[in-house]
């Protein structure tokens, strides 16, 4: 079992930055490749980024590309999302999300393990 808490989350204006934080805890974290996902009212849960075990590979669905950035700390059992330039349509909740595939997927069925989420609310 892997447990993850998310924190970080808030309310941001337009153009502002928050930086969201997952603490893992039980099996080893460096087996699994993280991903983080959000979900908005009404919508389904959406890749967002990932990074693979070691921290090498990044991964960004197109619309936060440059403006997001994923980071793991394996000492620190922590995985990262930087968010900046943030807009009113990144407005959802995010989950932290563990896999144990080598690669963090962009498929949400892949993962094993997720958070309870954290709200991030972006105002025009």
């Amino acid at each position: 079992q892997v447990q993850l808490v998310e924190s970080g989350g808030g309310s941001v204006q337009a153009g502002g930055s928050l930086r969201l934080s997952c603490a893992a805890s039980g099996r080893t974290f460096r087996d699994y490749a993280m991903g983080w996902f959000r979900q908005a009212p009404g919508n389904e849960r959406e890749f967002v980024a990932g990074i693979n075990r070691s921290g090498s590979s990044t991964y960004y669905t197109d619309s936060v590309k440059g403006r997001f950035t994923i980071s793991r700390d394996n000492a620190k059992n922590m995985v990262y999302l930087q968010m900046n330039s943030l807009k009113p349509e990144d407005t959802a909740v995010y989950y932290c999300a563990a896999t144990s595939s080598a690669l963090a997927t962009t498929n949400r069925v892949a993962y094993n393990y997720w958070g309870q989420g954290t709200q991030v609310t972006v105002s025009s």
